[in-house]
């Protein structure tokens, strides 16, 4: 035990200093906060509004079974016949012989622009211009399948897009993919007749989906297709009676 108050007498009252009594009576919540919350936000301000509405929205139903004036148009189905005759002058069609064999191939191309002339054979209107990829040849049939995508231009009137088979061997149907002119959002199909292949080819569309009548000066009386049907010479020659305004060449 002496050691031990020989110890205790060793050690220095400035050592033992005390802490302040004050700092010791602060609250335990501020000993265990680290941080103090500022401005809280007043208990009214958590009141739930129960009140409230929704916008009003008003609308209006249209009966089916009567479509508008718009509409009807769009269904309507206009005729539109034409001509499209190859006279040699054009350098028209010319072969890629992709496939490089003898015989025509899959994947065999024939690039092609014909001249147009209305169904009365009175008016140059203008040309097509296309393209046609070889699916398969059809020697029993003495001719060939292929898959067409080309277009009839009209001069100042627009044009006509259409796709789908060729057939040199028989007539065949061509869906219209679209239009522009006035024969904008022009949808449909077009008959294509071969009269003398790749010379001469009749064709009839059936339009759907133009907003107006189409012009009366492409809607002459057809003259019956057979090979022998040339164009008038005044349409031949391009006179300007026998064009429609700045016909495509």
């Amino acid at each position: 035990m002496a050691s031990s108050s020989s110890a205790l007498r060793t050690i220095p009252s400035s050592s033992m200093k005390l802490a302040n009594p004050k700092s010791l009576t602060h609250s335990p919540t501020n000993s265990l906060l680290p941080f103090k919350l500022r401005n809280p936000p007043p208990s009214s301000s958590l009141k739930l509004n129960s009140s409230f509405s929704l916008p009003q929205r008003s609308f209006t139903c249209k009966s089916q079974s009567s479509p508008s004036s718009e509409t009807e148009r769009s269904t309507k189905v206009q005729e539109l016949n034409v001509y499209e005759i190859n006279e040699r002058d054009r350098g028209s069609p010319a072969f890629l012989k992709l496939s490089q064999k003898p015989v025509n191939s899959l994947g065999d191309l024939v690039p092609f622009s014909n001249k147009l002339y209305t169904g009365d054979l009175q008016k140059r209107i203008g040309i097509t211009a296309g393209i046609c990829v070889l699916i398969e040849n059809k020697p029993e049939k003495k001719g060939d399948r292929y898959e067409a995508i080309y277009s009839f231009y009209f001069g100042d009137y627009g044009h006509i897009a259409v796709q789908g088979s060729y057939l040199t061997y028989e007539d065949t149907y061509l869906a219209v993919t679209g239009g522009s002119g006035v024969f904008e959002g022009a949808y449909g199909q077009v008959k294509l007749q071969q009269l003398i292949f790749p010379f001469k080819l009749f064709y009839t569309f059936y339009l759907k989906g133009i907003k107006e009548d189409l012009p009366n000066e492409l809607l002459g009386k057809p003259v019956e297709p057979h090979p022998g049907v040339e164009p008038s010479p005044a349409a031949k020659a391009c006179e300007p009676h026998a064009t429609i305004a700045n016909f495509t060449n």
